[in-house]
This record gives structure tokens, C-alpha cells and sequence, in this order.
């Protein structure tokens, strides 16, 4: 996936009047904060940003062209309007080339398990893992086959398989996706039905045949 490119200009008024205007003028205002500390109030077209993150993650890294600058950031937090959903505030946070960053990185699922087909039902529990790495070697998001998870199986943070670049932050032994039965026991009463079924059926025939 290339890398979204947003345009933005540098703002020197502030306060909330000042919001108001840019957003009817069809604009975001915004604040990209270094690493140093340092921030830079923004805004820019509103149109063209929720075109242009509407498909990334968390760990997605953005270029913020701001008067002829170029920043690398993540979109660390968007605000929005909780009646009609318009974006009303965003936060970004700049990264370095050749400085680890540290975030969390969203998982998704691929494939039908077997053990859903075998009447199982599967949970997610973890949808993000922390990772630390430089941001060249950062993915977007991680993909987990599950086609092949049974019933009763459960795959762990260190079953999944990431480039040695990439320093997983999460526990180890902690779940991502597992197949189990709707019911607790379920299948432990299938075998319990299956093994008694003859030995039911023989008195019944007994009773007959008096």
C-alpha cells in the first residue's frame, strides 16, 4: 500500500472560534506533534482526509506535507461530532526514520476454521498486539490464517510469524483466536450418547421380544 499523502497548512490562530471557521470553510483543524515536543497547529481539507485514511490502522504511517515540510506520522487521535460524525479535531504524531516507534499493531482473521465447520464457535479475544521497531520495518496490520484451527485449538501471540525487525511487546502466551463448543461439554455428551446408544437399544429389543 503506498503512502497516504495529506496536505495541510500551518495556522497561527487557536481557540475555539477559530475551529468553528475552519470547519465551515470545509477544513480540519489539527496538531502534529514532534518527537522533541514540539507542535504544530494545522488544518487541512476535510474531504481529502477522510479520503485518505479511510482504509488504514493505527499503525498506518502518514506524510503530512505542511508550507513545503514533509513529516512522517501516525493519526494518533480523530474526533468527531457524536451527532452527525464529522471529523472535528485530528492529532497526528510525527515519527523518525531512524527511530524505533512503539504501537500496536490491528489483526485479521483469513479463512473458514474447521473447527467452526465441525460446529465450533470461534473467538477473537486479541485484535492487537504491541510491537516496537523502526518505522521502515512497521506493518500495517498482521494477517492470520485461521483455516486450519480445530476445535479445542487455540492459537497464541507466539504462533504468529513476524520479520525478526519487529520486537513483539505482547505476552507470549496470550490467546488471538480460538475454535471451542457453543455448549461446555458439548462433545464430551455427543461421545457419552454414542457409546450408550447400543447398550440403550438392547433392553428395549428384550422388552419386545417378551
Amino acid at each position: 500500500m503506498s503512502k497516504v499523502v495529506l496536505a495541510a497548512r500551518s495556522r497561527q490562530s487557536k481557540g475555539s472560534g477559530e475551529a468553528r471557521k475552519i470547519r465551515r470553510a470545509g477544513r480540519i483543524p489539527a496538531v502534529l506533534y514532534g518527537r522533541s515536543g514540539k507542535a504544530i497547529s494545522i488544518d487541512l481539507d476535510a474531504f481529502g482526509f477522510a479520503s485518505g485514511v479511510k482504509n488504514i490502522s493505527e499503525s498506518t504511517i502518514v506524510k503530512v506535507e505542511v508550507d513545503g515540510k514533509s513529516y512522517d506520522a501516525f493519526v494518533k487521535d480523530t474526533q468527531r461530532n457524536i451527532v452527525d460524525g464529522k471529523i472535528l479535531h485530528v492529532d497526528f504524531y510525527e515519527v523518525e526514520s531512524d527511530v524505533a516507534v512503539r504501537t500496536r499493531v490491528s489483526i485479521q482473521l483469513k479463512g473458514n476454521p474447521a473447527g467452526v465447520r465441525d460446529g465450533g464457535i470461534l473467538e477473537f479475544p486479541l485484535q492487537q498486539i504491541e510491537v516496537e521497531c523502526l518505522p521502515k520495518d512497521l506493518p500495517e496490520r498482521i494477517e492470520l490464517d485461521i483455516s486450519g484451527l480445530g476445535v479445542n485449538q487455540t492459537i497464541h501471540v507466539r504462533n504468529i510469524s513476524l520479520s525478526s525487525a519487529v520486537r513483539v511487546l505482547t505476552p507470549a502466551d496470550q490467546a488471538v483466536a480460538l475454535v471451542k463448543y457453543a455448549k461446555e461439554g458439548s462433545a464430551a455428551s455427543a461421545s457419552t450418547e454414542d457409546a450408550a446408544g447400543p447398550a440403550a437399544a438392547a433392553p428395549a429389543a428384550g422388552a419386545a421380544k417378551a
